[in-house]
Formats: C-alpha cells, structure tokens, sequence
C-alpha cells in the first residue's frame, strides 16, 4: 500500500485495520525471513482462517505441522490485539523461557516495522522478554514455573508448543481463572504422543466435552507443498518424526517405549472380552481354558495408596496371547481368593506375584490355601527354581522380585515381545497404559497421574515365560533324555540273564510293565 496518505486515508485504515486483524496484517506487518531479510507478511488462507477462528472463539487448540508459521501469525495476532485494544494483557507460555521469548520477540519486530500513523499506541516499558505499550497493554513471556500468570487477570494465553510443556494439567488448573473476566486462549503445537494436556484437551475438543476449538493442520496445507516436497523432506527423517513433525499423528509420535507401528497394529486387533465377570465386572475373559494347553498366571498387586491397581493377565504360553485379565482395587485376601481361583480355572498354571510389600500378603494366602504352582526365585540371584526345591531351600522366596535390576530387564523383555510380534494383546486396558508409557530420562515409565500396573504384569510374564518357563522346559526334557538313555542301556544288557531288560523271555507286558517302574524311580525328574 502507497504509504503517502492522507489524514481521511489514515483514519479509514486504522478503522479497517482494527475491526479486521487479517487485514491490518496483510496490509501492515512485516517478519523476518531467514533468506530475503524483512518482507510483507503475506497470510496464506489456512493462516487467514486461522486468524478468524482466533476471533471467533475464546479458546483454540492448534495441531499442526512443523513450519507452518502459525507461531508468526499468532504474534501479529497479539500485535494487532495490544495496538488497537486498551490494557490487555498477554502472557505467552512454554516450556522453556528462551522459547517463549521467542515469540515476544517476534511481536517486538512486528510492532517495530509497522508504519508510525499505525503505532497508535507506542512502547512505554521495553524489557528482553517483556513490552508495555501507553494505552496500557503488555505482553511478557514465561517458562512453565509453578506461579505462571497465576496473580494475574489474563485478556489473552498463548501456549507454544503445549504438547512438550511438562506439568500442563497442573498449570492449567492454576491458570484457567485467570481467564475468568474473558480472556481468551491460543494452545498451539505438534503433536508428542498421548495423555497429556495437549492431546486430552485436543480430542475432547473434537467429541466437544470442553470450550476449545479444534484445529488440525497437516503438512499439505500449505500450498507451496507437494508430495515431491514431502519425499525430499523426509528422505532422513523417522517413522516418529514424520508423524510429530508434518503428519500431526497424536499415536505414532511422542517417545513412547513402544514402537508407534506395532501400536497401530495392536489398537486395530485388539477385542473387547467374551465375558465379563467376576463381582466387579473386572474379571475380562477373550477365550477360555482349554485341555492340554499350558497357561501362565502373571499379577502386580497395588500399593495400598489408592492410586494404583491389582492386576494380573493370564496368558497361553504357547502362543504368548493374553486371554484373560483383571484390573480391580481389592483388598489382598480377596485378590488372593480371585488369584487362586483363576490360576485353578487355568489348569492349575504358574502363578507369578511381585513380591512387594503388599504382594507378600498375597502370596502367604495362596500358600496357606495350598495354591500347587506358585513361582520362587532365588533372593539374591533371582533365578528360577521350582516350588519342590524351594520349600527346601533356605535362600528362595515366592514371588517374583521388581527391583532396579530386575525392571528394566523385565520392560526390555515385554518391549522385544510387542517389537517382534510374538505376543498377542486383546486387552484394550493394557493398549491405553502402554500408550502413555515413556521414556523419561532414559527411565520407562508412565506419564504423569497415569498408571503402568497392567504393563509391570505383562512384563514379568514375558519375562517368566521366557527365561524361567523355557528354562524349565529345557530341563524336562534333558531329563527324559538322560533317563531315556538308561532305560536304553539297560535294555542292551545280556539279554540272555532272566530278570534283565530285554530277555527273550519277557512278554512285551511285562518288558512295558518294567519300563514304567523305572521311570516311577526317578519323579524328580520330571516336576515342573
């Protein structure tokens, strides 16, 4: 636009300007490009729709790509705000303070370059993270401190990058009365994968459970973007990557311990149960017993606090698919009782219970009901032995022992299981926890106020059943080998002496009859 006007021009711009926040930036504000320098802010029409939605509804939540510039829009948005708006006050949230300076400084240059005639309110109080303007609006930037813009009466939150802010339900409990006279609320970001506040608040803006907008904004919105471009830009990027950078995929991106790939296969085969039981209706059953089939028994008992549950899955250890499984706050004898139950309906399998404090509890009722299987292990080593030898050892305990050795060993052992598909997870419970368990500084955990009780017993029977199980068939079948082979010698001898294996005189009866005494000998050999 000709910047030669006249007093009756300036006048009609600065009405148009301030009743229409698109047109005030397309005409007036001018951003940085990081090649051409200083250049006129021309919106693209996601941008522009952006900007309306920005009016037309208090609160927005943005998915969106990478490099979109909905930051950039968002700042000439709050420039434009503060110029022709008295005393508003915006406060720009992120999860680190250079982040969101960034942004404030962003404003900052966009206000700078606007035309003079323009500036009707000028900069009284200029600070590196903050501005005040002389009709009174202001603008600061913060990083996600406990106290963030609590004291204060907000017109306008802006949340930068909000799937990455740590803590965000708890400051948003803090801040949402700050915008109680009306302020409104800009949550932009990429996704990071599922359960927190970013991705909550995102799907229920969708189903419309709260006040929020959506918006999604993928990569092939801009219309300078071609699949030709999408090929070039993702030649060394990751599956992860591609879904948080420009697919705005919430499940496959974030740093989940699980690979996104397997968890899309698993969330389109798992099924609701065949059965629900039990007094609770916590008791899921997807198929049940069946002759011949040998099954395992794995269960985390809660701490006692409330916050946790008790838990257990029961699993086919031939094929590894879950087929049963329990989530439920019971108290310790009666999960015992539920234990001892399912584990009789099971075949009498192996039943595994993490020996914490609580879980001790638990296995001192199994025992005194004289559950037959129940898992020991050597306290120092914790290795595997079975109940016969341990009831006779004095360093052996029931129950499986989760400690800072044994835990990451036992969520590798449940990781390598989803990764090479040798596990089959019907449970739609155990999909939702292991969808918000990640990594956290190199440490496997579950996020924030979510729980990790149907992964921890998933985890030690994999590991059971591939250690202690397997060891176990191993040694079964080394000892019918070797007694095998002394029934064969035996049947070798001088057949010739009456009595002996293998006289010609012995009716095939009696030879049999003879074969299964040998074998009855030797019961020890075959427990387990």
């Amino acid at each position: 636009m000709n910047s030669i006007l006249t007093k009756k021009e300036i006048m009609r711009e600065i009405v148009k300007s301030g009743r229409d926040p698109d047109y005030f930036i397309s005409n007036y504000a001018k951003i940085t490009h990081p090649l051409r320098g200083l250049i006129p802010f021309k919106t693209y029409p996601f941008q522009k729709d952006a900007l309306k939605n920005f009016e037309d509804h208090r609160f927005n939540i943005v998915l969106k790509a990478r490099q979109l510039g909905l930051s950039t829009v968002t700042a000439a948005y709050v420039v434009w705000l503060m110029i022709f708006h008295k005393e508003k006050n915006v406060l720009v949230l992120a999860t680190k303070f250079g982040t969101a300076a960034n942004l404030v400084k962003k404003v900052k240059t966009i206000l700078r370059n606007c035309p003079d005639w323009i500036r009707i309110a000028q900069v009284s109080v200029d600070n590196r993270t903050s501005f005040e303007l002389t009709n009174g609006s202001q603008i600061k930037a913060s990083s996600t401190s406990g106290d963030a813009g609590r004291s204060e009466a907000l017109s306008l939150l802006v949340i930068d990058e909000a799937a990455h802010v740590e803590g965000l339900n708890e400051l948003w409990t803090g801040l949402y009365p700050t915008l109680s006279t009306g302020g409104r609320c800009i949550a932009l970001s990429t996704p990071n994968g599922v359960g927190n506040w970013f991705h909550k608040t995102y799907v229920d803006s969708e189903s419309q459970s709260n006040d929020f907008f959506h918006t999604i904004l993928p990569w092939e919105v801009h219309p300078d973007r071609d699949q030709e471009w999408f090929v070039k830009e993702t030649k060394n990027m990751s599956r992860r990557q591609i879904a948080q950078e420009l697919e705005c995929n919430f499940n496959m991106s974030g740093e989940t311990v699980f690979h996104p790939e397997r968890m899309q296969s698993i969330r389109e085969s798992m099924s609701e149960p065949k059965y629900k039981s039990g007094f609770d209706r916590n008791y899921w059953i997807w198929k049940e017993a069946e002759a011949g089939v040998p099954y395992l028994l794995s269960a985390d008992v809660a701490r006692g606090d409330g916050k946790d549950y008790s838990v257990f899955h029961v699993f086919n250890t031939l094929t590894m698919e879950l087929v049963a499984e329990y989530q439920g706050r019971l108290t310790p004898d009666l999960f015992s009782q539920v234990l001892f139950s399912a584990g009789r309906e099971y075949g009498d399998c192996m039943v595994v219970v993490e020996n914490n404090t609580v879980g001790f509890a638990v296995l001192d009722k199994l025992i005194e009901m004289q559950y037959p299987n129940i898992y020991h292990s050597i306290k120092s080593s914790h290795e595997y032995v079975d109940q016969l030898t341990a009831e006779a050892a004095s360093n052996a305990v029931a129950g499986f022992t989760t400690s800072q050795k044994t835990r990451p060993l036992i969520v590798a052992k449940f990781e390598e299981f989803v990764r090479n598909e040798l596990i089959t997870i019907n449970s739609p419970r155990l999909y939702n926890e292991m969808k918000t368990f990640v990594w956290n500084n190199g440490r496997p955990e579950a996020m924030r106020s979510y729980n990790d009780d149907l992964i921890m017993a998933c985890a030690i029977g994999c590991w059971v059943r591939d250690t202690a199980l397997i060891e176990n068939k191993r040694n079964i079948e080394y000892n019918k080998a070797f007694l095998a082979t002394m029934v064969a010698a035996k049947t070798k001898m001088n057949t010739t002496i009456k009595g002996m294996h293998g006289y010609e005189g012995d009716s095939v009866f009696e030879q049999q009859k003879k074969h299964s005494q040998t074998y009855d000998q030797f019961p020890w050999l075959f427990k387990g």
